[in-house]
């Protein structure tokens, strides 16, 4: 059986509330999901977060699903559950700002967690600094097509924007990423 087929049964049994056919799609899901979140949040426990609500959304939205590309279409509300946690973050920290200047500050330090160290080696954290580094849209794109295996259609489509358009910010994206790490070297 093609993945196509069984991601269409599984989304059929979803729909009809089929427990088992919501652990094949957790199964099938979770890693992809859980990467993006991380990649995009530098943060395991936020992106653990994210993932539970998202499966919590796909258990309202699933009815929603019209046949559409199934991979764009879950990880537009995934994009979007983001975009919505980044607007609350915001939201907070203005209102902590209000209060006090320390509170800003713990804040910072308790939502953003612990910055990679500049001396680490490690190349993923270099790579998850770097990518904190660029703006959320630029970010996403790049993890979208590398992190979550999505083709420059699925990308153009998802964005309703022509593909041109798409692959020239998937390329933009990756240059001023390349840029930043190398001018750590």
């Amino acid at each position: 059986m093609t993945d196509k087929k069984l991601i269409e049964q599984i989304i059929i049994g979803c729909k009809r509330g089929d427990d088992d056919c919501f652990a094949q799609f957790v199964d099938l899901y979770s890693s992809r999901l859980y990467n993006y979140f991380y990649r995009l949040s530098g943060n395991s426990d936020t992106a653990g977060d994210l993932l539970g609500t998202l499966f919590l959304k796909l258990v309202e939205k699933i009815g929603t699903y019209s046949g559409q590309n199934f991979n764009g279409w879950i990880f537009k509300i995934a994009s979007n559950l983001f975009y919505d946690h980044l607007r609350a973050l915001k939201k907070q920290k203005k209102l902590l700002e209000n209060v006090s200047a320390e509170l800003s500050e713990n804040y910072q330090s308790l939502n953003n967690g612990p910055k990679p160290d500049d001396s680490q080696k490690d190349l993923s954290a270099a790579l998850q600094k770097n990518l904190q580094k660029l703006e959320p849209a630029e970010a996403e794109l790049i993890l979208m097509r590398y992190y979550s295996d999505m083709s420059f259609a699925e990308l153009a489509q998802l964005r309703k924007e022509p593909i041109g358009t798409t692959l020239s910010k998937v390329h933009r994206s990756i240059k001023k990423l390349r840029d930043l790490m190398e001018s750590e070297k």
